[in-house]
């Protein structure tokens, strides 16, 4: 545990950083920001706002080396520079999340996974938020959890966790842990190892003891075999599509079912559920099971799955001009998520694919492209691996630099009846600030047409 009033540094001062710093200062700590880069009009104010010290487009080695704790931003690598220099002088370096729970006696449902973890995490939070439970969302998705908890503590904490927060948070220990499932993802921080990325995750239940949850979705290889094969303390509850569980949830035809001990706890209808295809249907139990462990009552959980409105950037309906629908999936940035999104598919497709590639093996989607794809329109600097690997099999290949043009193809190539899926399957940071502002971008060049 810090001691108050040691000296507390932040690195990056986006989203988390400033949350961490305010937060910091607000429990009466010594606090220094250091940000390599320009930092935001919104944060800079709130920091000046605050009276905390920081610096931008620099880091000033000895001050940030003279820190008790270093509080850092997970879009920061260990293998920067002045990580690997606080690492060798021995100084304690967290995450935000890591900081921030030190202060909150909240029960924690934290949600992890290559995909589907920010639908999951937002159905969880509407969930215990319309069943009245005193409860706050944040993490990876909406505003840090530092943020959240300058104003008061909850009940509940539902939290969005990526890799790379898990990687700095070594005493996360929720009272309900999700782990969706482990595909090949930002393996350029994990020296392209999927084991290693696989651990990354599985810190998400390391520390939870017999009276906590691990919710886990079975029919995910990676995960599953990981987990069974781990020494790992909580209550286990299984998630499937594949087969009838006894002890977890399930779904066959026509149903979604939550046994418990062989004893029925929830059942309600798959066509109820307002998010269709089977990713949907993992974080719907996902997120049944985790209100059901909470005791929440059954109607209550029906009618939050059926009325649940779906985030911005995943598998998002945008129009439909001329016969054609346009969907924006900007946040597919790996290949498991334009897997889901293509398996989805029910009408012909022109696909709109590329950005920063992140070591994809584009193999995966070799059978759901012949099907499904009449024409790829590359939205990249660097297309080359997306045409070598389809070259073959879809006869119409195009190229865009900006999202208007990529729309403008698409609008003359895509027939009535088909739809125009911006799933991109890469990074978005080669043309884009990130997948909000691909996503968004895309979204105006359609609503233009």
């Amino acid at each position: 545990m810090i001691k108050n009033n040691s000296h507390i540094v932040v690195l990056g001062a986006g989203e988390s950083g400033t949350g961490a710093a305010l937060l910091a200062s607000q429990k009466g700590y010594s606090v220094f920001v250091s940000d390599h880069s320009k930092i935001d009009a919104k944060y800079k104010s709130e920091l000046l706002k605050a009276q905390i010290d920081f610096e931008e487009t620099q880091h000033s080695e000895s001050r940030i080396l003279s820190a008790q704790t270093i509080i850092k931003s997970p879009g920061i690598p260990n293998t920067a520079s002045i990580v690997q220099k606080a690492i060798e002088k021995g100084i304690e370096i967290i995450s935000e999340i890591e900081f921030a729970l030190r202060f909150s006696k909240a029960k924690v449902i934290a949600i992890t996974g290559s995909n589907g973890k920010t639908t999951t995490t937002s159905m969880c939070y509407h969930i215990l938020s319309q069943a009245g439970l005193d409860v706050a969302v944040g993490g990876n998705i909406g505003d840090s959890i530092a943020r959240i908890l300058l104003q008061k503590d909850y009940d509940y904490l539902v939290i969005e966790m990526s890799s790379f927060q898990l990687d700095d948070s070594p005493s996360i220990k929720p009272y309900i842990a999700i782990l969706l499932n482990i595909t090949a993802d930002h393996l350029d921080r994990y020296e392209n190892s999927i084991e290693k990325y696989a651990l990354s995750k599985l810190q998400i239940t390391t520390n939870q003891d017999k009276d906590d949850y691990l919710i886990y979705n079975i029919d995910d290889e990676v995960s599953s075999n990981l987990i069974e094969k781990s020494n790992l303390n909580p209550q286990k509850i299984k998630t499937t599509l594949q087969q009838k569980l006894e002890n977890g949830a399930y779904a066959d035809q026509h149903n979604l079912i939550i046994n418990h001990n062989n004893k029925t706890q929830f059942t309600m209808s798959l066509n109820e559920l307002a998010l269709q295809g089977k990713h949907n249907y993992y974080n719907s139990m996902a997120a049944a099971v985790a209100a059901n462990l909470i005791g929440l009552r059954k109607e209550t959980i029906k009618a939050c799955l059926t009325n649940f409105q779906g985030q911005p950037h995943r598998m998002e309906f945008v129009a439909k001009i001329h016969g054609v629908e346009y969907i924006n999936d900007s946040k597919a940035t790996n290949v498991n998520s334009a897997w889901y999104a293509l398996e989805s598919m029910r009408k012909p497709v022109v696909w709109i694919a590329g950005g920063k590639d992140k070591g994809n093996n584009y193999g995966e989607l070799e059978h759901l492209v012949k099907e499904k794809v009449t024409a790829i329109i590359c939205l990249g600097k660097d297309n080359s691996k997306i045409k070598k690997a389809f070259g073959s099999i879809v006869e119409e290949i195009h190229e865009a630099d900006t999202a208007y043009k990529a729309v403008q193809k698409a609008y003359r190539i895509a027939q009535k009846d088909q739809i125009v899926l911006l799933s991109p399957c890469c990074a978005s940071f080669d043309l884009f600030e990130d997948y909000k502002d691909r996503g968004d971008q895309f979204k105006e060049a359609v609503k233009a047409l």
